[in-house]
């Protein structure tokens, strides 16, 4: 088989964990979106999207285009980059994801005045490396927060009172991995990943990350979890191809996976991604 890696990273800890088991025996082909301007040859068996930059996007689209099987698809990749999109099919498809209001800049919500009805948790409304997540409690934060980041367009959530732990949800197929890690609105900053059992999760919530997979149509991704109370979970983000933190046993899962769908198994991008 020939895997194809969209990254511009090929060193990165879970790709090259995963390329080290698929090379005895298969071809891997690392393809860098910063310089991939004419496509090689004919497509691979597969590529795995490692990568969420327009360049990237692109590339994988051009590949599609050809027949190309992409994990996770051109399409999956950039709905997870939109929030507001997000959120929209999330709650279309039953799941229990944060009510999210699309408000446009901080700068313009925030001259809107007024009080705010109760904390809130405001985000980017573009999921990125280094964005925005902040929770305010009444005007005066808003008003700082839109100093500090005044054209940036956000989503706001209700807070939901919790513990202060958020579940890191990871998947590769139908396989889960987990963790727990303190809150982005910890005071005390995020802190260290600690590892968790996935039988260790609350009852359901396993089953619900996959639901969660076939909703977006994704297969390598990562689903943000805090518990509501009484170990209700309330999802708060979907990410898609995370680096899964050194879990044991994803670069195994992943080659694997790579493997079946290169061989047309699977669901590559048969997910219900559906417009806003």
């Amino acid at each position: 088989m020939r895997i194809g890696l969209i990254t511009p990273e090929p060193g990165h800890p879970l790709l090259a964990a995963t390329t080290a088991l698929l090379t005895p025996d298969h071809v891997v082909e690392a393809l860098d979106p910063a310089t991939a301007d004419a496509l090689p040859g004919p497509p691979a068996d597969v590529y795995l999207l490692k990568s969420r930059t327009e360049r990237a996007l692109e590339l994988a689209r051009r590949l599609e285009e050809r027949g190309a099987r992409v994990v996770n698809s051109a399409a999956t990749t950039t709905l997870c980059q939109d929030r507001t999109a997000m959120a929209g099919l999330a709650l279309r498809a039953g799941l229990p994801f944060a009510a999210t209001r699309t408000v446009g800049t901080l700068a313009a919500w925030a001259a809107t005045g007024g009080p705010l009805p109760s904390p809130v948790v405001v985000k980017s409304r573009r999921s990125r490396r280094g964005d925005l997540v902040a929770r305010v409690d009444d005007a005066a934060g808003l008003r700082e927060l839109a100093e500090r980041w005044p054209g940036e367009p956000v989503v706001v959530q209700d807070f939901a009172p919790n513990s202060g732990w958020d579940h890191k949800l990871w998947a590769i197929g139908d396989r889960v991995f987990a963790a727990v890690r303190r809150s982005e609105l910890s005071p005390g900053g995020r802190g260290p990943d600690l590892p968790l059992e996935p039988s260790e999760l609350p009852a359901g919530w396993a089953a619900l990350v996959r639901a969660t997979g076939e909703a977006f149509g994704l297969d390598v991704y990562g689903v943000d979890i805090i518990d509501a109370g009484g170990g209700e979970p309330l999802i708060v983000d979907v990410n898609a191809f995370p680096g899964f933190r050194g879990q044991p046993g994803a670069p195994e899962a992943l080659a694997a996976m790579a493997l079946r769908r290169a061989d047309g198994g699977g669901r590559v991008g048969s997910g219900s991604v559906a417009a806003p």
